[in-house]
């Protein structure tokens, strides 16, 4: 029996990679059956360029422009919302698909009907199509003992640190979009892709394949991505920095993970237990960010935090973060 595959692919002025991305789309080993494309009212020839492929493609080809700029999110939403397929792979404008990609993808869902998404890992490269030299999963440190947990059933909790899956390398059922949709926008970072791997991951209906699958290209003009790394704040200038420029980042991450938990909570599917560690996430940041202006005064807080365990919340090296507090 055949399975119908649409794929969802949002552009926004992605005219100089797009030709490379929509050629490894046609070129793979199982064909889908159609490629749905919403544009967020590109200035540029993308629209051009998305006809011309149409006008040759061996499968039909939807492009659908947006009355009104809608955002990544909300046009990821409507561009899955449209898709016929069964399964729907996520497309981003600039990467390049493996040849496989699909044919993998396709067979792992085949095979996992308990599972509702899926996932991979994928090359970086440069403007200019050459590998940079790590991977995503590399970059983002999802790494084997963060797999290792993801098998034993604590997805969420890996996510509650930090989003690992990319969106660009999802494929999905279309049966489980009732249940993530409508794609909330007013909590930040929390966008389409880290919305389906959350909710999913809650129910255990997301795994991965431990398999480099895109070409993930790494540019100056994406919309998302990973973005530049923040860098260390050095031992000396704990001592001399505004203090307002630690607590600040504290209350913004409380803040978010606090909206997080309220979302959650209130989605009537999502076991409360899993829950628990999202909450006292939260409620570690919000007293990171109200300790006393006094270092004397910040030692039992903080040696209260450390017993309880809860500066591994805030990094793996749980110690820096404590330290970093008692300091400045």
């Amino acid at each position: 029996m055949h399975i119908l595959v649409s794929v969802a692919m949002c552009t926004y002025n992605g005219a100089e990679f797009l030709s490379e991305q929509l050629k490894s789309i046609a070129d793979q080993t199982v064909e889908v059956d159609e490629l749905i494309v919403c544009d967020d009212r590109s200035k540029d020839n993308t629209i051009e360029i998305l006809k011309s492929f149409a006008a040759t493609s061996k499968f039909p080809v939807h492009i659908h422009v947006n009355e009104q700029n809608l955002g990544s999110t909300k046009n990821f939403e409507k561009c899955l919302s449209l898709c016929q397929g069964e399964i729907i792979f996520l497309s981003d404008q600039d990467d390049r698909w493996r040849e496989d990609r699909v044919e993998k993808q396709l067979s792992y869902l085949n095979a996992k009907p308990e599972v509702d998404a899926v996932f991979s890992d994928g090359m970086m490269m440069d403007d200019d199509s050459k590998p940079i030299g790590r991977t995503i999963w590399q970059e983002i440190e999802f790494d084997v003992k963060s797999q290792n947990k993801w098998k034993r059933g604590k997805p969420h909790e890996i996510l509650f640190n930090g989003f690992v899956v990319t969106g660009a390398t999802l494929a999905i059922r279309k049966s489980c979009l009732e249940r993530l949709m409508p794609f909330p926008t007013h909590v930040p970072d929390l966008i389409h892709d880290a919305w389906i791997a959350m909710v999913l991951s809650l129910q255990n209906k997301i795994d991965f394949i431990a398999d480099t699958l895109i070409w993930y290209r790494m540019h100056a003009s994406q919309q998302v991505g990973f973005g530049a790394k923040v860098e260390k704040v050095q031992l000396k200038d704990r001592f001399v920095r505004d203090r307002k420029l630690k607590l600040v980042p504290l209350e913004e991450k409380a803040h978010k993970l606090n909206e997080m938990y309220l979302l959650l909570r209130a989605i009537g599917f999502v076991p409360r237990e899993k829950l628990i560690k999202l909450y006292l996430a939260q409620k570690h940041f919000y007293r990171r960010a109200s300790l006393p202006e006094r270092r004397y005064q910040r030692l039992n807080p903080i040696v209260n935090q450390l017993v309880r365990g809860y500066y591994r919340f805030s990094s793996k090296d749980w110690w820096l973060p404590a330290i970093g507090d008692l300091l400045e």
